[in-house]
Order: structure tokens, then C-alpha cells, then sequence
């Protein structure tokens, strides 16, 4: 009997993921032997269910939410991004028994916006909205790609000012609340919160998407979410959700457990086909 590599993705809930299809299609591309799926695991049982997983072979998993920042704390090792971000979406069991903890959210964004939507984030303006675990993974990368400015806006001003300064070293970044953004306009709006899943959206003032600016919603859906509809009505050039981050994502954490670098393009079709948008 042959017994194929194991690898999974914790969250709670996880009925919708689709993870266990991405990494099957990945799989059969790169010619990988190995079974993937899906298990809900609330963060009270985290830690027991990592440790079983492990020890009764498992070599990789992902973490949703909400479950990364725990997954921060389970890790024996860190990579150093993951260890700014304070969160860690994948989890690999290294040679040696140990296991590594990896944030692969923020270069799967930067990878969707400019490679798969020809974005470019140098010298722009760039506005995050949200200051949670969310938030966190994202901000390293993109400060790399050299923004003009980065503005994380939050309700609770003061976490969003922390958070600014945990990442002041990288580059230029700011914390504010809502009410300061009154006068300012944004190249970029990446929709950090969980709000407009459940049809809600952070106060957002008129004129705050700059001309020809572009608007992305970390989360996706099989239909338009209200972050999506509210940048398509503030004239968006492009207002897009987080499926293709997610595909590049998994594409990251597939090449950290495997060392084989799936082609995403094809499967990222396929998944907006599924959905009808």
C-alpha cells in the first residue's frame, strides 16, 4: 500500500475552503504524490490536533482563521517575516523533527497584484484597512515593493499606531482611525477587516480611491463582496477580491513543503470559473 504524504489546513469554520482543491490541482501539475484536506479545529483544540496530526505523520499544514497567531506560538522555529507578522498561515515539519512556521499571505498578494493584475506598488499611496492578525502578514511585503507611503486606518486608533510602529523600520508607515482619512486620497485600499463578508464596510469617506486607483478585498466569495462593489462605485480601475491571493499563497506554502513551484495561472481560471463571477 503505498501512504502518501500528508498535509491539511486547520480553521474554523472550513466548510467553504478551497484549499483542498488548489493544492490537488498543484499536485497533479507538478507530478506530487500526496493528500490534502480540510479539518475544522477550533482554536481551544489547536494545539492537540497539531500535535497529533505531527506525530502520526503529517509533514505540512495551513492555518486560517483563527488560528495563525496560534500557530505563531506553536512553531518551534520562525521564519523572519513570520516573526514580524506575529501570525503563521503554514506550518512544515523539518528534517530534524522540528517544526517551521512560515507567513506566505503577503507575498501571495503582492504576487496577484503584480503579476497577476500588473499593479504596481512602487511610489504609490497605499491605504490598509484593518489592524489585525490580517493586516500583520501583509505588511512586510509591501513595504518591500518601495509604496510611497503605507496607512493602516483602524476603529481603535491606538492599534493601528502600534501596529505602524512594529514595522516603522521597513519603510513609511503610519497608524490612524477612520475620521483622519477625510482629507486624503489612496492609490491602493486593501480591505484587511472581515466586514464585508457579512455585508458591512469600514466608514469610508467620498473621494478617498484616487483617480484610476485600484481597490482589493483580502477576502473572497463566490459572489461580489461589499468591499469589491464599494470600489467598482467609487470608480475603481480594477476592485478585486483575495482568490487570486489565495491561489499564490498556496502556491508558496507548496513550494516551502514540496521545493516544486506550481504554475498558478491556470488554477487561478479555473477557481473564478467555479464561481461565475
Amino acid at each position: 500500500m503505498i501512504i502518501l504524504d500528508r498535509y491539511a489546513v486547520f480553521g474554523d469554520p472550513i466548510g467553504h475552503s478551497k484549499s483542498p482543491k488548489i493544492h490537488q490541482l498543484f499536485a497533479e501539475q507538478t507530478g506530487q504524490s500526496l493528500q490534502y484536506t480540510a479539518e475544522r479545529v477550533p482554536a481551544a483544540q489547536f494545539a492537540t490536533a497539531a500535535n497529533t496530526f505531527f506525530t502520526e505523520g503529517g509533514k505540512g499544514l495551513n492555518c486560517t482563521i483563527p488560528l495563525k497567531e496560534l500557530a505563531w506560538h506553536y512553531a518551534d522555529h520562525k521564519t523572519p517575516r513570520a516573526q514580524r507578522s506575529g501570525a503563521v498561515n503554514t506550518l512544515a515539519l523539518q528534517a530534524d523533527g522540528s517544526v517551521l512556521g512560515d507567513n506566505t499571505d503577503g507575498i501571495g498578494l503582492v504576487t496577484d497584484l503584480i503579476h497577476n493584475h500588473g499593479i504596481t506598488l512602487k511610489e504609490r499611496s497605499i491605504l490598509i484597512l484593518g489592524a489585525g492578525g490580517a493586516s500583520r502578514g501583509i505588511i512586510e511585503p509591501i513595504l518591500e515593493q518601495s509604496p510611497q507611503r503605507l496607512v493602516i486606518a483602524n476603529r481603535t486608533v491606538d492599534k493601528a499606531v502600534e501596529l505602524a510602529q512594529v514595522f516603522g523600520h521597513l519603510g513609511p508607515i503610519s497608524g490612524c482611525g477612520f475620521d483622519d482619512l477625510l482629507t486624503q486620497q489612496f492609490d491602493l485600499i486593501i480591505n484587511a477587516t472581515s466586514t464585508s463578508l457579512s455585508g458591512e464596510l469600514p466608514p469610508l469617506p467620498e473621494n478617498l480611491l484616487a483617480k484610476n486607483g485600484y481597490c482589493y478585498d483580502l477576502a473572497y466569495s463566490n459572489q461580489s463582496t461589499t468591499f469589491v462593489r464599494w470600489g467598482l462605485a467609487n470608480n475603481a480601475l480594477k476592485s478585486l477580491d483575495g482568490l487570486g491571493m489565495l491561489v499564490e499563497q498556496a502556491a508558496a506554502a507548496f513550494y516551502i513543503w514540496r521545493k516544486v513551484t506550481p504554475a498558478t495561472q491556470s488554477v487561478i481560471t479555473l477557481m473564478n470559473s467555479q464561481r461565475g463571477l
